[in-house]
């Protein structure tokens, strides 16, 4: 019953955020690379008013995976390395914390592109 709840949740709180995105596109002028940049600033300064966190504890994956999760994520190892290095780990936090997933995104799209040969279809 617990992971149902689970899901209900980050159904909600993805979709919501999915739903933002979706309103900025068909009702603003926004393009959809201004639309992206803005919910992971959006993320940073959410995280930054710590109330990011506590939006993850409650959704999990409904929070973090969605773009906003990734400026989270960039604020949250930005914090961590100031802690730890000072001011040299404004620098270095973001790309330490999120370079796993990138790394993954890489080299799994890399892979996908050779299993399907992707280009124009024209």
């Amino acid at each position: 019953m617990e992971i149902l709840i689970n899901c209900i949740k980050a159904f909600l709180v993805g979709g919501g955020i999915c739903l933002i995105g979706q309103v900025l596109i068909d009702y603003t002028k926004l393009t959809p690379a201004r639309i992206l940049t803005s919910f992971v600033v959006a993320g940073v300064v959410l995280s930054a008013l710590g109330l990011y966190g506590p939006l993850t504890d409650f959704a999990g994956a409904g929070a973090t995976v969605p773009l906003t999760g990734f400026g989270h994520l960039l604020a949250e190892g930005v914090k961590e390395a100031v802690a730890q290095f000072g001011f040299l780990g404004i620098f270095s936090g973001g790309i330490s914390a999120a370079g796993a997933g990138l790394g993954a995104a890489i080299v799994f799209g890399f892979i996908m592109a050779l299993l399907f040969k992707p280009g124009d279809r024209n």
